[in-house]
C-alpha cells in the first residue's frame, strides 16, 4: 500500500461522487474530485533541506436545491496522516445521495 492509499484508509476519506455532511454548518457537500498531492512542511532543522509529506486533496461542491452540480460554492482541502481535520469537520456517507435538480 502506498502512502496516499494509507491516508485514505486511515482517515476514512470519501471517494469522488460521495456526499459528506458538514458537522459545523449542517450542510451537504459532494466530493467532486480527489487527487494525490504533496504538502510542504517545515525544512529539516539540521540540514535546512525542504521536506514534503503525502496528502489527499478533496474538492467539495455545496449541494443546493435547484443548482446544477459544480455551480455555486466550492472548496478544497488537503488531508495528511498527521491531522484529524476530516473527522472533526465532516461525516461521510458510504452510499451516494443522489442529486435531484428542482425543475421550474
Amino acid at each position: 500500500m502506498n502512502e496516499h492509499e494509507e491516508i485514505i484508509r486511515e482517515k476514512g476519506l470519501p471517494s469522488a461522487g460521495q456526499t459528506v455532511h458538514s458537522k459545523k454548518y449542517g450542510t451537504l457537500w459532494r466530493v467532486m474530485g480527489k487527487k494525490e498531492v504533496w504538502q510542504n512542511i517545515d525544512s529539516d532543522p539540521q540540514t535546512g533541506d525542504p521536506r514534503m509529506v503525502p496528502c489527499i486533496y478533496l474538492l467539495y461542491w455545496k449541494i443546493e436545491e435547484g443548482t446544477p452540480p459544480g455551480v455555486g460554492k466550492m472548496m478544497g482541502c488537503e488531508y495528511t496522516l498527521y491531522d484529524n481535520t476530516f473527522g472533526l469537520n465532516w461525516k461521510s456517507y458510504p452510499e451516494m445521495i443522489p442529486y435531484i435538480p428542482k425543475m421550474a
